[in-house]
């Protein structure tokens, strides 16, 4: 058995955004899918529609702010901080500012589009 997986060459998800997306784990890149971890970046204004995923989301963000709008609730993080929102939870994820948003991103279960339930 092997003891460790060593990932180089992350799976970049095509977007149409703007939004820089390497998935080091996860469906796209080993079909693993209990866990996702993705690198992300998200440029100035983006925005993603309201939706209530079927995993977990722990975010982390590394530069920059990022948007929450969780049940009605709008949080901002900035670089530092981290969050964990409970799958079957709707929320809003977006960048309303001027500077990219640098962060991770990992989904328990993986990240699919199956279970991302988007409005």
């Amino acid at each position: 058995m092997k003891k460790y997986t060593l990932q180089k060459d992350p799976f970049k998800v095509p977007t149409t955004d703007g939004k820089l997306i390497e998935e080091y784990f996860g469906n796209a890149t080993n079909k693993q899918s209990d866990l996702s971890i993705a690198h992300m970046v998200a440029p100035p204004k983006w925005k993603e529609p309201f939706q209530t995923p079927k995993f977990s989301e722990y975010t982390y963000i590394i530069k920059g702010k990022k948007q929450f709008v969780i049940d009605g609730e709008t949080i901002i993080l900035k670089a530092g901080e981290a969050i964990k929102i409970e799958k079957e939870v709707r929320v809003q994820y977006s960048n309303p500012f001027d500077e990219d948003c640098e962060y991770i991103a990992i989904c328990l279960p993986a990240f699919s589009m199956d279970l991302v339930n988007r409005e």
